[in-house]
């Protein structure tokens, strides 16, 4: 006996020849996340790092331990952010005040030139410092 090639059932003609043809699907593996991947080349000293780190602190994956490191450096940076920049009155006030407490501790054996230059060298800093300050305009020397 002879097997009928016809199919047990009718096929509607609307539905197709196959349900998988209707489905659209991607190709490679499905999506694990919902969160966009992003790689980075990580040497083999830093990789190792990492997950001592993650070991320590009871995460589950590299990629846990990394999320979190990101999120406590970005903690970090937010906290260390510049001191913002003084107003030109508050600065002047420190300054006067800076002269006032210099002028109490003056050197009585010095000249009056003497101690007006020292004045000046202490309440402008020091020179090392002067061009590393961004609130002044850089000193002619």
């Amino acid at each position: 006996m002879r097997a009928s090639l016809q199919p047990a059932f009718p096929v509607n003609p609307i539905m197709g020849n196959s349900i998988r043809e209707n489905q659209k699907r991607g190709r490679g593996r499905p999506a694990t996340g919902r969160d966009p991947t992003v790689a980075v080349r990580l040497t083999p000293k830093l990789i190792n790092t990492i997950d001592t780190w993650g070991t320590e602190h009871g995460t589950k994956s590299r990629s846990e331990t990394i999320r979190r490191l990101v999120e406590i450096g970005l903690i970090a940076s937010t906290k260390t952010q510049p001191m913002p920049q003084r107003s030109p009155e508050s600065a002047w006030k420190a300054s006067d005040m800076a002269a006032q407490q210099i002028d109490k501790m003056v050197d009585s054996s010095a000249t009056n030139e003497e101690q007006h230059a020292r004045k000046r060298r202490l309440l402008k800093g020091p020179e090392g410092f002067r061009d590393a300050r961004s609130n002044h305009p850089k000193s002619k020397r």
